[in-house]
Parts: structure tokens; sequence; C-alpha cells
């Protein structure tokens, strides 16, 4: 009986010793808590604890990947879409992270939906869709100020999904096609502008020097004489048998 007690005893020690001895990895940390009252945070490597008398709670400290589920946003101009996104964020104070909040995961999950409402709302579905960046940091932004007062840092946000219906993706093509119809009338009317701006100043040179209108003449018939196709009678302009008349007259003299 006494040799069974002293096993009994020697176990209960080892156990109590096994129990006070924690190992922590590089990337955790322990908050200790002793008889209920903070006492520090420990690690990493090996951590003696008093059995019955201080306890320890694991923080993890490397950066978390946390899914922001789709959620429902009316944007300023009124348009209902369904917006997901991703948070990545972790924890800089282990102290803060475990007494300043219940469960700082839960807690930063349920922030980031709403703050996601919050701010995408605040702006035109235009915007959602082509300022992400933008969006993104003010997002973040928003995150970082609220989740400081527990000891964590929110280092990027990003918005994968703005899901449409389709009555608005209908809505959304045909304004981009009236938009590429637009840019084309206003290309072609400019082009028609350059034109008529080039073509009247061949007509001022060609009224200044009527020489020169009748080498135009003269060039232009023996472009469609190359042409076999059909058979063309041009009239012969008076004013250009006028000048090749006096510059005969001159070329003669007397």
């Amino acid at each position: 009986m006494i040799a069974y007690g002293a096993y009994t005893f020697i176990f209960l020690v080892l156990a109590l010793l096994l129990s006070a001895i924690r190992i922590l990895r590089e990337y955790q940390r322990g908050v200790v808590f002793t008889l209920g009252r903070f006492t520090g945070v420990k690690g990493p490597g090996l951590i003696i604890l008093i059995p019955l008398v201080q306890q320890m709670v694991r923080v993890d400290l490397r950066t978390v990947v946390m899914d922001v589920p789709s959620q429902d946003v009316i944007s300023r101009d009124n348009v209902s879409v369904k917006v997901n996104a991703v948070v990545y964020f972790r924890v800089i104070d282990p102290e803060k992270a475990i007494i300043q909040v219940e469960d700082f995961y839960s807690a930063t999950s349920q922030l980031a939906q709403t703050t996601l409402r919050s701010v995408l709302g605040q702006h035109d579905l235009d915007e959602m869709l082509a300022e992400r960046e933008r969006l993104n940091a003010d997002i973040q932004d928003a995150l970082d100020v609220q989740t400081d007062a527990w000891g964590i840092k929110v280092s990027n946000v990003e918005i994968k999904h703005v899901d449409l219906d389709e009555s608005m993706i209908r809505a959304i093509a045909r304004q981009a096609e009236e938009e590429r119809s637009r840019r084309a009338k206003v290309i072609h009317a400019e082009g028609e502008l350059q034109a008529a701006e080039k073509l009247s100043q061949a007509a001022g040179v060609l009224a200044r020097q009527p020489g020169a209108l009748q080498l135009r003449y003269l060039q232009t018939l023996k472009e469609v004489a190359g042409e076999r196709s059909s058979t063309i009678v041009f009239p012969l302009p008076l004013e250009l048998m006028e000048g090749l008349l006096r510059r005969g007259a001159g070329d003669q003299g007397p």
C-alpha cells in the first residue's frame, strides 16, 4: 500500500510539472493570467506556469485571410448589387486581442461586413466597377481605425466580385453601345470638319492660281483615262481654253 501511494504521489507530481510546461512557436504568444489577473505576455519558446494558479491563452500572430460573405449593397444611385471581399489582418497586441474583445476573429468578421456595406453605399455603381483600388483603401482605413482598440492591424482589403442582376447587365451593355456610337459620330464629324477645312484651303490656293486649277483638271483627265471600264465624256471649260490660248499666244510672241 505504501509503494502504491508513493507511485501515485510521484505520478501526480509529474503530471503537475508537465501541465506547467508550455512551448510556444515563433509565431505564437501566450497571454498569462495569475488568479484571473493579467500578468504579462510570454513567448516564444519554453514557458513555465504555476499549476492551478496561472493560465495561458495562445495567440497566433500570423496574418489571417478572412473571406467576407457576399453582402447586399445599395449604391448611392440606388442600384442593388452583391459584393464580397477578402480581408487580411493580424494580431499586433495579444493583450488587447484577448482582453478587450471576446472573439477577435468573429468581431473582425462582423465589422468587415458592416463596413463593406457602409463604405460602398456611399459610392455610385460606376465607381464600384472602375475604382476598386480607392474603395479597397477606404474600407481598409475604416476597418483599421476600429480594430486598433482590439490590437488588430488590417493590412489589406480586396473586393473580389460585384454581382449585378440580368436587367442591370443589359442596361450597362446598352449604355456602352450608345457611348461607342456617340464616339464614332464625334470622330466622323471631326474628320468631316478637318476635310472641309483642307478643301477650303485648297479652293483658296486654286482661286489665287488659275494655272493650278488647269493642271488639276488635266491630272483628273489622266486618272480617269486610265480606267477602261467605261467611256466618259468630259466638257472642256472655256476658262481652260482661254488660259491655254493665252499661254500659246504668249509663247509665240512678236
